[in-house]
């Protein structure tokens, strides 16, 4: 087999075996594509006899190019991936990419808002226009539930299930889960698909199965639900940005703040491993310290 083969056998690979997403795929052909471009202007593309010396000057190269340590390494990961493809593949003896450590980073404490920054968001979107109901309904289901933005837009009629209120996810590499929603969210729903879906897809003659839909009666887009946050926002009197993300952190913070086990949010979230969800531990320590430097007499 030719060399550049394996490239594309490695993409289809995680189409059909990983169900990588569209943008995760373009991610990982872009990064090796990249990695390819290096070797040829260093006089020897034959990357199947890469070795560590040829990685350390790529990273080199990379630092040079001024990338962010994030960039260097999500590239260094797609590399990592690919390679060890090739190695189960015994097309390659080992990975180079094996013993590249990357300094871990400063831990980020994921944003999210008090619950009287909640109220004030819900209370910024309440009116009496169709948009006006779905963007209340938009609040409810992003903090009721904790799904992803993506997850959001692409939920369809048949996914809601009002007898036992839960809803259907289908999420990252089609995986699918059941998330609760509670009495608010359900009550915005039927409010919406009442007085807001129905008035818009009939307005524009419009017929899908899509729940949430933008002013033209088409299913909104995860750029479209941001950019409906950002108006609730200049509404409130908040001074935070806003970003869909903040009402899944929100979501995670608020049940561990209020007593739920780390495995529960885990599940609700979708996430994979645990360790994604650790970081909310985080957060609610950080609570913790501030009310109790807030409240304690000898604090």
């Amino acid at each position: 087999m030719l060399e550049r083969d394996w490239f594309k056998e490695f993409i289809d690979y995680l189409v059909v075996e990983r169900h990588y997403s569209l943008k995760t795929q373009e991610a990982y052909r872009d990064d090796i594509n990249d990695f390819f471009d290096f070797l040829k202007k260093t006089g020897d593309d034959r990357y199947l006899n890469v070795n560590h010396q040829d990685i350390r000057i790529y990273l080199a190269f990379l630092y040079d190019k001024n990338y962010s340590r994030n960039s260097v390494s999500r590239k260094i990961s797609s590399l990592r991936s690919f390679y060890q493809y090739l190695l189960k593949q015994q097309v390659v003896k080992e990975n180079p990419f094996s013993y590249v450590q990357m300094r871990k980073k400063k831990l980020r404490l994921p944003r999210f808002f008090y619950e009287k920054e909640i109220e004030v968001l819900f209370q910024a979107a309440q009116g009496y226009s169709p948009l006006d109901y779905r963007n209340q309904a938009l609040l409810e289901i992003l903090y009721g539930t904790g799904i992803r933005v993506s997850e959001c837009a692409n939920i369809q009629l048949a996914d809601v299930d009002f007898e036992t209120n839960v809803l259907l996810i289908h999420g990252k590499g089609n995986k699918e889960r059941y998330v609760p929603f509670g009495s608010f969210a359900g009550e915005a729903l039927l409010d919406y698909f009442e007085s807001g879906r129905s008035v818009l897809m009939e307005k524009h003659q419009k017929s899908h199965h899509y729940v949430f839909v933008n002013h033209h009666g088409e299913q909104i887009t995860a750029t479209g639900i941001q950019y409906v946050l950002k108006q609730i926002i200049k509404k409130s009197s908040l001074t935070a940005d806003i970003h869909p993300h903040m009402l899944r952190h929100t979501f995670a913070t608020h049940l561990l703040n209020n007593g739920a086990d780390m495995r529960t949010v885990q599940e609700l979230l979708g996430h994979v491993s645990l360790s994604s969800t650790q970081i909310y531990a985080h957060v609610t320590k950080e609570s913790l310290q501030k009310n109790y430097r807030n409240f304690h007499p000898r604090a």
